[in-house]
């Protein structure tokens, strides 16, 4: 009820994984192919419970400074030069009040572990897979016991752990170290039933034929020789590009014309021109009439 509240149309696992992680308190580890809804959770669930939703956007090179907290510099050093014009007061003074909180910038992992109004945060840790092993080492810190330690400030204790949804794209394995802390779930592609629910809530305006063949012709792009197969988001888009042009059933031109919104790269887009459009709508068509 908490995510189909929301209009996020949840199998049944699925929807069971997420309320045990709420009420464990334990992370919850998402994998999956790239748009199939699972960031799309932790913003779902952010908006349920009216708690605020932290961001923190992986990739290759992200370090703790990055994620935590870093120093203002630049404010540092203005702090500096005034102390020096105004004749250099006490350096030891200066040195202790140059590492306070007034010069700290918060990161998201930081800002995950402060009090939040409505309560504990939903902390999103978006595509893991594109970090590296050291900060996966760093990351069991804070999930473990739930705190970031800033050497200038100490250990960051969160009062009440966040919520944490970690996603991964699965470009490499995540390690079992970081798993192990975490309940885990493979988000795969919908089915057409559930694939229809969920272009329904999302596109209600779409005509009923005109839903059916969008869905039917997404799920048989997945099974073709694709570099990189649609996703749910990608569903819902296409139908939104579909119906900004007043389209109410497909046609190989139309398809033609709007493969940029569901396919993303042009070696695809050019299996998909012409001939092989009309094909498989044409199969859609055979499949979708009543038996």
């Amino acid at each position: 009820m908490l995510l189909s509240g929301q209009g996020y149309v949840a199998s049944r696992a699925l929807a069971t994984v997420v309320f045990l992680s709420l009420k464990l308190g334990r992370p919850l580890f998402l994998e999956g192919e790239a748009g199939v809804g699972k960031t799309e959770i932790a913003k779902t669930l952010a908006t349920a419970l009216g708690r605020r939703l932290i961001r923190l956007q992986c990739y290759e090179g992200l370090d703790a400074a990055s994620a935590v907290a870093e120093w203002n510099f630049a404010a540092q050093m203005i702090a500096i030069r005034t102390t020096e014009a105004a004749g250099g007061g006490d350096r030891e003074a200066l040195k202790t009040e140059l590492f306070t909180e007034d010069y700290l910038i918060e990161r998201p992992l930081l800002a995950a572990m402060r009090p939040q109004p409505g309560g504990a945060p939903v902390l999103l840790i978006d595509e893991l897979d594109r970090t590296d092993e050291p900060f996966e080492a760093f990351l069991l810190e804070a999930l473990s016991d739930f705190q970031v330690t800033i050497p200038e400030l100490g250990t960051i204790k969160a009062p009440e752990p966040p919520i944490v949804i970690l996603t991964s794209n699965r470009t490499r394995e995540v390690h079992d170290a970081l798993k192990r802390r975490c309940l885990y779930h493979w988000v795969d592609y919908p089915t057409f039933d559930r694939e229809l629910q969920i272009l329904n809530a999302r596109a209600p305006e779409a005509q009923a034929q005109l839903s059916r063949e969008v869905v039917a012709f997404v799920q048989k792009l997945r099974r073709e020789d694709l570099f990189k197969r649609p996703g749910v988001a990608e569903t819902i888009d296409w139908a939104k590009c579909l119906l900004a042009l007043d389209v109410i059933a497909l046609s190989p031109e139309v398809i033609s014309d709007t493969l940029g919104a569901i396919l993303k790269y042009q070696d695809d887009i050019q299996k998909l021109q012409g001939s092989e459009a009309k094909r498989l709508l044409e199969e859609v068509r055979k499949e979708l009439l009543p038996a």
